[in-house]
C-alpha cells in the first residue's frame, strides 16, 4: 500500500476551481499557525502534549461537528504549530426545497465557511484568556469536561500541559493575536484506499514531528 505523502498528493493544492465545497464528501484540511509558530504545545516522546491554548483549538474542531449539523470529524490532530483534520460533509446544506423558501437560512456550509468559522472560535477564546490574564501574566486556565480524555494523566484524573504556556503566549501577542495563517490547505478524499493512508498520516503524525 502507498503511504500518504502530503507533496505528491497535493496537500497544499489551492481550491480547485469550480468546485462545489458544499458538497457531500470527506476533506483532508490543515491548517498552519502564522509564521509556523509552536503555541499549541510540545512533541515529547512522540506525543503531543497541549498547553492551554493547544486545548482550545482541540475542543473547538470537536465543537464545529456540534454546531453544524451537516459535518462530521473523523481523525485529526493538534499539532504544535498547524493542525490536521478530516471534515466529511454529509449533505449540502445550501440545498433548498421550495418549502424553505421565505424561511431563515443558516449560513453557507462550505468548508471554507467551517474553517473561517473555527478560526474566529479559536482566536477569540485564545484572545480572552491572556487579556483576562493580563495583570498577572499568569494563565488560568479552569478544567472542564470537555477536555479529551487523552489530556488527563492515566490513574490521576489531572490535566497535563506542556510547560511552554509562557512562551506561547508572548508569541501569541507578538503576533498581534494572528493565530492562524490566512489560508488552509484542502484535499478531496476520493476513495476509502486515500482515507486510510491520510488517517493513519494524521495518527501518526506526532511520531514523525522530528524526521520532517
Amino acid at each position: 500500500m502507498t503511504h500518504y505523502n502530503p507533496n505528491i498528493h497535493h496537500r497544499r493544492s489551492i481550491r480547485l476551481k469550480d468546485y462545489n465545497y458544499a458538497k457531500e464528501g470527506l476533506y483532508f484540511i490543515t491548517i498552519c499557525c502564522q509564521n509556523k509558530r509552536p503555541i499549541f504545545g510540545q512533541i515529547i516522546e512522540g506525543e503531543m502534549h497541549l498547553n492551554e491554548f493547544g486545548t482550545i483549538a482541540h475542543n473547538e474542531w470537536l465543537n464545529t461537528a456540534t454546531i453544524r449539523k451537516n459535518c462530521l470529524l473523523h481523525e485529526f490532530i493538534i499539532m504544535p504549530d498547524h493542525i490536521h483534520g478530516i471534515i466529511e460533509i454529509t449533505f449540502n446544506n445550501q440545498e433548498t426545497d421550495k418549502s424553505s423558501i421565505g424561511k431563515f437560512q443558516s449560513p453557507s456550509q462550505t468548508i471554507g465557511s467551517i474553517i473561517r468559522g473555527y478560526k474566529i472560535a479559536t482566536i477569540k477564546k485564545i484572545k480572552n484568556i491572556i487579556l483576562s490574564n493580563s495583570d498577572t501574566g499568569e494563565l488560568k486556565f479552569a478544567p472542564s469536561s470537555r477536555f479529551a480524555p487523552s489530556e488527563f494523566e492515566k490513574g490521576t484524573g489531572e490535566l497535563r500541559f506542556a510547560p511552554s504556556s509562557r512562551f506561547a503566549r508572548n508569541k501569541i501577542i507578538a503576533l498581534n493575536f494572528k493565530i492562524w495563517q490566512r489560508d488552509y490547505h484542502d484535499h478531496i478524499i476520493r476513495d476509502e484506499r486515500a482515507f486510510t493512508n491520510i488517517s493513519n498520516y494524521i495518527k501518526n503524525n506526532p511520531k514523525n514531528w522530528k524526521k520532517k
